[in-house]
């Protein structure tokens, strides 16, 4: 599942990854503070790799796209509460989806409105492995590399029809990229909700990282019933990480999320410039679809 920094084309360099211990020790710690710490990768950027489409209602880049308000703190906890968690449970509430991964379970187009100034968007679809959202920052890997499973579903949408040819879900120019999301099924909901989390662990070494370097910020929740949720971080660049973590108050440029509705489980990485409230708003359409 390819999202947060590790887009487009040109992928940056890998970085070797955290030693189990960190993750673990890190994970028993963000459950306690509600923020992950990882010890800081070497070798910082002055932005989030190959991020893209212009930014909505929020200073733009590049060719079109939007922004917003506000973040909250929670921990990807097998519960997934957390304070400041956006709880959307209740009566009514979705229920978690069983079966098979289809394209009807990926984000649409459409998901991206006319607010956003993107314009006409391409869809490009597969089916197999390959590299997903995980960034230089954690150790790039395949999405069985670090799961073990099957083949899953990978669809690009970008702005322009032209696609790289070692994978047709990626623009050939990295500020094409609109989003990119994968999504697979899991033999039981407890397992998806396990690879869901060791998907969401895999991105948190990115929200510490040395001033300069582009980061992701805090890890917010959404959950639209116990077995229906999202946890999503915005990227920030590095001109905005003055202090090794993203900056309080500040807008986001796009950003990561990872979904999870009974078995089925994804990543989706938003390269277009969104902030919070559109952000909010795709997550929350990616994961009532999935």
């Amino acid at each position: 599942m390819k999202g947060g920094p590790a887009r487009g084309g040109g992928r940056a360099v890998v970085r070797p990854r955290s030693a189990v211990a960190a993750l673990v020790a890190a994970a028993a710690l963000g459950l306690v503070t509600g923020r992950f710490v990882l010890p800081s990768p070497s070798g910082a950027d002055a932005h989030p790799p190959e991020r893209s489409v212009a930014a909505a209602g929020g200073a733009s880049q590049g060719a079109s796209a939007p922004a917003t308000p506000g973040a909250s703190t929670p921990t990807p906890s097998a519960s997934g509460s957390a304070s400041g968690s956006a709880s959307g449970s209740g009566s009514g509430a979705p229920a978690g989806a069983t079966g098979p991964v289809t394209k009807a379970n990926l984000l649409a187009p459409s998901a991206f409105g006319p607010d956003t100034g993107i314009g006409k968007i391409h869809v490009t679809d597969r089916f197999g492995d390959g590299h997903y959202a995980n960034a230089a920052c954690t150790g790039e890997k395949t999405l069985e590399e670090t799961l073990g499973g099957p083949g899953a579903h990978f669809r690009g949408l970008m702005t322009s029809p032209r696609t790289n040819p070692s994978d047709p879900t990626l623009a050939l120019d990295g500020a094409d990229q609109v989003a990119r999301e994968v999504a697979a099924e899991a033999r039981s909901a407890s397992l998806a909700q396990n690879f869901a989390q060791r998907l969401l662990l895999e991105q948190v070494p990115c929200q510490e990282e040395t001033p300069g370097h582009w980061v992701y910020g805090r890890t917010t929740t959404l959950r639209l019933a116990p077995d229906v949720t999202a946890s999503w971080m915005g990227a920030y660049q590095g001109t905005l990480n003055t202090t090794g973590t993203a900056p309080e108050g500040k807008e986001p440029c796009g950003g990561i999320a990872v979904l999870r509705s009974g078995t089925h489980y994804g990543v989706l990485e938003v390269n277009a410039c969104l902030g919070t409230a559109a952000m909010d708003r795709v997550v929350r359409t990616a994961l009532s679809q999935l």
